[in-house]
């Protein structure tokens, strides 16, 4: 279970400290491109933020699935 937790930390640590690269990334991509697919390629940073955050809730509901409380 500590093991998950480190894990879990370590992953929306290194996550959250690569957002501003992927972002930066994303719009310096996107002055290549216009239309529909400038839009879908600004959706990249979103996705990428909640895959963060979904790491975090899973994080959190298998700490409480092991404590027993879900």
């Amino acid at each position: 279970m500590l093991g998950n937790i480190i894990g879990g930390f370590i992953v929306i640590l290194v996550g959250v400290e690569l957002l501003p690269t992927i972002a930066d990334g994303v719009v310096g991509a996107q002055d290549n491109l216009t239309g529909a697919a400038s839009n879908i390629l600004g959706l990249t940073t979103i996705f990428f933020a909640l895959g963060i955050m979904s790491a975090g809730v899973s994080l959190a509901v298998g700490g409480m699935r092991n404590a027993g409380l879900v």
